[in-house]
């Protein structure tokens, strides 16, 4: 048996959620087209007969600009520094950038086997493919090179079965069952974060942050979940809100039903809306949330 840690890095937005959650076979990580969605290392668990993957879907590397970004990049360097393989995805569509670069060059510096992932293969004609593929490999970084669609998941077995390959023999790490080690508290404030992010304006997904207070189990097959979203000004506060309540009430039903497509129960959802300014920069809330 083999078991270990891979961690995911690559720029904001590359697809490295939908990969971890093709890989384990469920939504382990929330998805988004908004940079910093992904603001803890989640760790997604995929098990075979052969071997358990431990996959850190880490926080896209980018230039810190406040105490919140701060601690994401260190907890990218944190978890490269602890894991057995890393893997770089890359935007197939987008290219090779510098971003892409500067990646490579920290993932040199710390020394683990790297693989590189060309995701979005999907997206592109043959002729494309083979540039992106190209100027992957000249980033002079490991040895193995896939195309993938994290989105279809074509090439993504080929790819698991490498980094399968990479870990340390050893015990499992984690039960067979399990396909991730967030607690239910951070799962379920995740779901609502994620419908805030895909129903709100360009500036709120950056100020947003959910804490779940309580869940209830009232009787069998149902769960009643109370949470808070934070904002950090009144102005965003009202596009949260919306008109008459419309968008609360329409971020609040698209969590709802996706924690009830995760959770595999019926589900009562009490969100309320608070403003607390410059949450991005109070260590000891960022603490309280798990982020760094």
């Amino acid at each position: 048996m083999r078991s270990g840690f891979v961690a995911l890095a690559g720029r904001p937005n590359v697809g490295k959620s939908t990969l971890v959650n093709a890989i384990v076979g469920g939504k382990v990580a929330i998805v988004s087209d908004r940079p910093q969605t992904t603001r803890r290392a989640i760790r997604g668990i995929c098990t075979t007969d052969r071997y358990q993957l431990v996959l850190v879907d880490l926080p896209g590397v980018q230039r810190p600009r406040d105490t919140l970004t701060e601690r994401m990049a260190g907890r990218v360097r944190q978890e490269l520094d602890g894991s057995d393989a890393a893997l770089l995805v890359l935007n197939g569509e987008e290219g090779v950038g510098a971003g892409d670069r500067f990646i490579a060059r920290a993932l040199a510096e710390v020394g683990t086997p790297v693989t590189i992932a060309v995701n979005k293969i999907d997206r592109l004609d043959r002729p494309k493919t083979v540039a992106v593929l190209q100027a992957g490999a000249d980033l002079g970084i490991g040895d193995s090179i896939f195309p993938i669609s994290a989105r279809t998941g074509r090439g993504v077995a080929q790819l698991v079965e490498h980094l399968g390959g990479l870990m340390p023999e050893g015990p499992l790490l984690f039960d067979t069952n399990e396909i991730s080690d967030q607690p239910l508290g951070v799962q379920l404030a995740e779901l609502i974060r994620e419908a805030v992010i895909r129903r709100t304006f360009q500036e709120v997904p950056h100020a947003v942050e959910a804490i779940v207070e309580d869940v209830e189990y009232p009787r069998e097959g149902f769960m009643r979940v109370r949470a808070l979203i934070w904002v950090e000004s009144a102005s965003q506060k009202g596009i949260v809100v919306g008109a008459g309540g419309r968008m609360i009430k329409a971020i609040g039903s698209a969590a709802r039903h996706e924690i009830e497509r995760v959770q595999g129960c019926r589900v009562h959802l009490d969100l309320s809306v608070r403003v607390r300014r410059d949450w991005r920069g109070d260590d000891a809330l960022l603490d309280r949330l798990g982020i760094g």
